[in-house]
């Protein structure tokens, strides 16, 4: 048995295989069985760690948090836009670094406290912009959303960023919708050119909060 496999098992271990195992089977086959095969323990014994499959996803969401901020430090210079496109382009490339990355991440209950300062952070940047509490929540909801949602949508087309599901031929989509030129056209728009698209979402969103409350 390798030094790796005879070292105690702990909930950091084992989120660690987990997102290294997920890279390789998908979440649909990222179980407790096939996590325990690889750490070769018992199922049960992960039990006495994670009580269910949320619990252990709630603990890959919280370290895949700490590897996007391992080594990094916020700017107090930053003004709450570059703030704002910052930290959701930070939380792009992180996802994207792990297959079904977004669908993992969403919806997690972070396990730490370590998000809590780059929270507190944020907001407190955008209320000394001339935000309330409520409209900055808002705004870094919104854009935080936005981000899974888009890398969501993108994962299903590239699931790796050198993999792409068979299906999204781009010149086959419009040979079949060649009856309906704009919605053909428009497959080249929204299945190719992910970084641009990513780019134009977040300005129009964050041009979108300045006019909606008012601040510059």
């Amino acid at each position: 048995m390798s030094p790796a496999k005879r070292a105690p098992l702990d909930r950091r271990r084992v989120a660690d295989t987990a997102l290294r195992l997920l890279n390789e089977v998908g979440l649909e086959g990222l179980t407790l069985r096939a996590i325990a095969r690889e750490l070769d323990v018992k199922a049960p014994a992960l039990y006495w760690h994670f009580k269910d499959k949320q619990a252990l996803l709630d603990e890959m969401a919280t370290e895949m948090y700490r590897r996007m901020v391992a080594g990094t430090a916020l700017d107090p210079a930053d003004t709450w836009r570059e703030r704002l496109l910052l930290a959701n382009r930070e939380l792009r490339a992180t996802l994207l670094r792990y297959r079904d990355g977004a669908k993992v991440y969403s919806g997690s209950r972070f396990t730490g406290t370590e998000h809590a300062g780059a929270m507190e952070a944020t907001l407190r940047l955008l209320t000394e912009a001339g935000l309330t509490l409520a409209q900055a929540v808002q705004a870094a909801r919104t854009t935080h959303v936005y981000t899974l949602g888009f890398v969501t949508e993108e994962q299903g087309v590239r699931p790796l960023p050198d993999e792409r599901r068979e299906g999204y031929d781009v010149e086959e989509r419009a040979r079949r919708l060649a009856a309906y030129p704009l919605a053909a056209e428009a497959g080249k728009l929204l299945f190719d050119g992910y970084d641009a698209q990513f780019e134009e979402g977040l300005e129009l969103l964050t041009e979108g909060i300045a006019a909606r409350y008012g601040i510059d």
